[in-house]
């Protein structure tokens, strides 16, 4: 079943927008402003406000040129092809990449009308781009502005109960080939979703901080969340890629189980730590995780390592949980700082 996510109905709603506010204006062709309007929706504020200053300088530049050329050379095919390189070229050297497609299109539609038109049809289309663009930028400022927290804790959760099922049953191989197969794309997918939502996160911070002041050691916990499921995920290739190879006995099989366990509980429970729903407990061992992992390597590798070289793949398997570890004492660590910053604030407020 297809949804309609909030940046597709805005999208719509820009370019309604942008028609009414071109006839209204009595501006000539314009669905150019539609297509602005739809070049310029992003997936954040600052991304819509950095691609609405880049298009305006970008679309400036390529009516500079285009009407330049119209006078010099005319407006014949080859001159309009060698126009559209030059403002590719120049986009590409000012590092404005993303407004290129609308620029083309704007010296285009210029080139296409007549040399007595230059002047007239540049403004006129420079009008329109603005319209476009200006349209864009107010639906996507005013109409439900995306709330990149809630979506990042939101896919953070979906992630790990993916990623928890995958870890449970890879080493027990409950599930079958193809679910576990659609299972782990669907958890590369997602943790790709988590990286380009932490960038936005990153982004709105650093540029708007001054606007609207966002806690710091919120987001270096978020990005230590996102760094635990990418070791997660580096641990499931690790034991889809050796462990079976290695054809381990029962008790081998039964040692990485209860390992692999209990790694995924605790990482359950500082999640649930996070989010305020466990009770307060003893002072959490902050070398818990990596203690036991060091242990659990160390075993394995004196059991395995003068063994035939097939059971080597069981040492790089404890090495990633090892390493899967790490960074879960990691963010424990960083939670319990985050958590009782914000409680002494709160009581302080």
């Amino acid at each position: 079943m297809v949804t309609l996510g909030p940046r597709v109905i805005k999208t719509g709603l820009a370019v309604v927008l942008a028609l009414y506010i071109s006839k209204w204006l009595g501006l000539e062709n314009p669905v150019f402003a539609a297509v602005a309007a739809t070049l310029t929706i992003q997936p954040s504020i600052y991304r819509s406000w950095k691609q609405v200053i880049e298009q305006v300088q970008a679309n400036a530049l390529g009516a500079t040129i285009a009407v330049a050329s119209i006078y010099l050379f005319g407006n014949n095919p080859i001159i309009i092809g060698l126009v559209m390189i030059i403002v590719i070229v120049v986009c590409l050297k000012l590092k404005m990449e993303g407004a290129i497609s609308l620029t083309l299109i704007t010296v285009l539609v210029m080139m296409g009308s007549h040399a007595y038109e230059g002047i007239m049809a540049a403004a006129n289309k420079f009008v329109i781009v603005l319209v476009g663009m200006g349209s864009a930028f107010l639906v996507n400022l005013s109409i439900s502005p995306p709330n990149y927290q809630k979506n990042y804790l939101d896919k953070l959760d979906t992630t790990f109960r993916n990623m928890s099922l995958l870890l449970r049953t890879a080493i027990s191989n409950e599930l079958t080939e193809k679910s576990f197969q659609e299972q782990w794309e669907d958890l590369k997918k997602d943790i790709k979703k988590l990286e380009d939502l932490y960038n936005i996160l990153d982004e709105e911070r650093r540029k708007f901080s001054k606007l609207k002041p966002v806690d710091v050691r919120e987001i270096v916990v978020f990005k230590q969340m996102l760094s635990t499921l990418q070791h997660g995920l580096r641990l499931l290739d690790m034991i889809d890629s050796h462990f079976f190879r290695s054809k381990p006995d029962k008790e081998v099989v039964e040692f990485f189980d209860q390992h692999l366990e209990q790694l995924i509980r605790d990482h359950e429970i500082i999640f649930l730590k996070f989010d305020g729903k466990i009770k307060e407990h003893e002072p959490h061992n902050e070398e818990l995780y990596t203690l036991a992992s060091k242990q659990f390597l160390e075993e394995i590798i004196e059991a395995n390592l003068n063994e035939h070289k097939q059971k080597l793949g069981l040492v790089v398997i404890a090495s990633a949980f090892y390493e899967y570890s790490f960074q879960l004492e990691r963010l424990n660590q960083l939670i319990d700082q985050y958590t009782k910053r914000k409680n002494k604030l709160d009581m302080e407020q």
